[in-house]
């Protein structure tokens, strides 16, 4: 299926592509757009990953830079079933994550110092173990083709503002160029929307699975989506074709519940968890329900998380 998604993928990158390119110079431009179109699907799924990483001034850390969190990554991969992936910091105030790579043997997973500073423990690992569940789907490698081929289309569209439209081989002229420029970015953001977004419905459960505390990613989940609408991420806004690799949209301007957004509704997310861990049997899940949600809360290490003893449920904690 991931395969398959991701060969659609390809294909409809593919043709806008294309359209974009007749539309700059007719049959001629159509054809160096699918010459083109052919590398750069080629050189995204070999880079992507790392591109999208370098767009968001990741820096990759170990066991002696940030000896807690390359732990708590190694750690969760392992009740993943997963090889080590690398692990980046951003640095960027707002709370926020995100996975990428071509396969589980070429991932790596990024957070940002915001995270780091406003969850506590148990939020940071059901964060991480949501972005190894998309890892473990494999929907990686469609993120991340996604973001790089959007950003080229909408790059594509620009180039044909100042060089097309005046020459005889452009079919519609000045204004059908207008038109594309304007439209090529769209219609390359709707074909980023319909990679179902029951993904990261799927991420939240296994995530949950992963780290034993389905009400810790909830509780992540709501600190993070109040936050992300105070604090801007600079390398987000600049590069928004990548905002639907992050669990939570980092755009200020997003709103979770529109049409076009690229994230479930997060109150929808937070109760299909709650739902989760009343079904676990997970201690205390309805006094988390109430809670009301802080923008910062102090990091620190829960004594009755899974890090410490066991969860009600077996999982991969106990």
């Amino acid at each position: 299926m991931n395969i398959m998604r991701t060969g659609l993928l390809l294909a409809a990158m593919t043709g806008l592509f294309l359209a974009v390119g007749y539309l700059i110079g007719g049959q001629t431009g159509m054809l160096i757009a699918f010459a083109v179109s052919i590398a750069t699907n080629f050189f995204a799924y070999w880079n992507s990953g790392n591109m999208v990483l370098k767009m968001h001034g990741a820096e990759q850390v170990d066991a002696n830079s940030a000896p807690d969190l390359h732990q708590m990554v190694a750690q969760l991969a392992q009740n993943a079933g997963l090889p080590m992936p690398r692990v980046f910091i951003m640095h960027q105030d707002q709370p926020n994550a995100f996975a990428t790579g071509r396969n589980p043997e070429h991932s790596a997973v990024a957070v940002t110092t915001g995270l780091m500073q406003r969850l506590n423990h148990d939020e940071i690992a059901g964060v991480i173990a949501h972005e190894l569940a998309h890892i473990k789907n494999r929907d990686t490698l469609t993120m991340t083709l996604t973001a790089t081929l959007a950003g080229a289309i909408s790059m594509l569209a620009q180039f044909g503002m100042f060089f097309g439209g005046r020459g005889r081989d452009n079919p519609l002229g000045f204004i059908g160029t207008l038109a594309m420029v304007i439209l090529a970015p769209l219609a390359a953001m709707l074909v980023q929307m319909a990679i179902s977004r029951t993904r990261e419905y799927s991420a939240d459960k296994l995530g949950a699975e992963i780290c034993g505390q389905p009400m810790a990613l909830a509780g992540a989940l709501r600190k993070i989506s109040s936050t992300v609408e105070q604090v801007h991420n600079d390398h987000a806004e600049k590069s928004p074709a990548t905002a639907h690799m992050f669990i939570i949209n980092p755009l200020s301007g997003e709103r979770m519940d529109g049409l076009f957004s690229t994230h479930p509704n997060v109150d929808n997310r937070i109760g299909a968890l709650q739902k989760l861990a009343n079904e676990w049997g997970t201690p205390g899940a309805e006094q988390h329900q109430q809670r009301p949600s802080t923008a910062r809360e102090p990091s620190q290490d829960t004594p009755d998380g899974p890090w410490s003893q066991p969860n009600q449920r077996k999982g991969p904690w106990g």
